[in-house]
């Protein structure tokens, strides 16, 4: 049997000097947690890590008082499987209980921190990276130790200009990536076509390049937007208004040609069932960028795959938001369409880790046991020194 000795969290900064087009990310912060365990019959004690995914402020105090001694709590049968193997599942269950429906808030973050620390976790204890484990466990028909993937930057920055932005981009292009991600939305509409522009011109096809709006606009603006991107054939217009606004959604939809992405903001099974009834999206097309550690981590994922399953969506159509080692596990692991990188941006959470190569587009986890995280040094230490 598997028994959760210790828990321990905290607030750290998000390094990012850097803004979107409603945010900037100078003061933004995160919550770490180291989840410690030991089997009954000896042996040393093992420590799972993780962190609340980037776009959200911490939620330590949440961890501490709310979430965490639930846990500490629990009888080990609440977070073990029938054969004494430590189980997430159960783990996330357990710590959903006694929590009212709908409002999901910011405990959904919180609770995927801790999610991620527990697969960390439990990875560590079967001697498996967390993508085999996923494999072992929830099985995908093709199996692969790659996935496509691509650099998520072009933000608003003090330092920025076309200069600065056709700089980022081409490195991007020398580290492997093939296709790339930019801000719009914090300029004005001429000032950002000519971003694009320039983005193009660097990548060379306007097919692999997206751009985001990280929910600026209103329904008209968004429209206006969309009709002005219409003629470049990028490959999506992400996040055009309020996540949850599904009418403005679906009249984008109804207005823009080319692919449209959304769903980071979206933190629940029933978020999304809503965003596929009422919004327009279109299976084949579309794309979906829900965020395990944002979302009460991956058992509501899973569900959240189902209900895809159920509207007639492939689970390829999915690219997870957060651009972290994590993430690169599940894609793998769930033979997902891609995910999300981060580059050089949003330290120490950003970015696959030094062990990890881009080659064509595509990048494989570490072959580490659990997530790898000793592939990223500066979080590795401070994990390290959590625990």
């Amino acid at each position: 049997m598997i028994r959760i000795r210790k828990l321990h969290t905290r607030t750290i900064p998000l390094r990012a000097e850097i803004s979107n087009a409603l945010i900037n990310f100078s003061g933004m912060t995160g919550s770490v947690v180291a989840l410690t365990a030991t089997r009954d019959g000896g042996g040393p004690p093992i420590t799972g890590f993780g962190f609340g995914s980037i776009g959200r402020y911490a939620h330590t105090e949440m961890i501490r008082e709310r979430f965490g001694p639930r846990l500490l709590e629990a009888d080990p049968t609440d977070t073990c499987d029938a054969t004494g193997r430590l189980d997430p599942i159960r783990i996330a269950a357990l710590l959903r209980r006694n929590e009212k429906p709908g409002g999901h808030g910011e405990r959904s973050a919180a609770i995927g921190a801790i999610d991620m620390a527990a697969w960390d976790l439990a990875g560590k204890l079967e001697g498996l990276p967390l993508y085999q484990l996923l494999f072992d466990r929830f099985g995908v028909s093709s199996r692969t130790d790659r996935t496509a993937v691509y650099a998520a930057g072009g933000y608003y920055h003090a330092n920025g200009g076309h200069d600065a932005l056709r700089t980022e981009l081409s490195r991007y292009l020398e580290s492997g990536f093939t296709r790339v991600k930019i801000k719009i939305g914090g300029a004005p509409l001429a000032e950002d076509l000519k971003r694009i522009e320039v983005a193009i011109g660097v990548v060379g096809d306007p097919a692999a390049v997206a751009v985001d709006a990280n929910g600026r606009f209103q329904t008209g603006e968004a429209v206006a937007w969309g009709r002005a991107l219409a003629a470049y054939g990028l490959r999506w217009y992400e996040e055009a208004g309020d996540p949850l606004d599904f009418e403005l959604q679906r009249t984008l939809v109804d207005a823009y040609p080319h692919p449209v992405a959304t769903g980071e903001n979206l933190f629940s099974i029933a978020d999304l069932r809503n965003l596929l009834r009422y919004a327009g999206m279109r299976p084949g097309k579309d794309i979906l960028q829900m965020d395990p550690g944002l979302s009460y981590g991956l058992p509501e994922y899973l569900g959240m795959i189902e209900e895809m399953d159920f509207h007639g969506w492939n689970r390829s159509a999915c690219f997870p938001h957060g651009g972290n080692l994590f993430n690169l596990h599940v894609a793998i692991g769930l033979g997902l369409g891609g995910t999300e990188a981060y580059p050089g941006v949003f330290a120490p959470f950003g970015g696959f880790g030094d062990a990890v190569r881009i080659e064509n587009g595509e990048a494989a986890a570490p072959d580490l046991p659990g997530i790898g995280w000793d592939t990223k040094p500066e979080l590795h230490r401070i994990f390290q020194e959590l625990s």
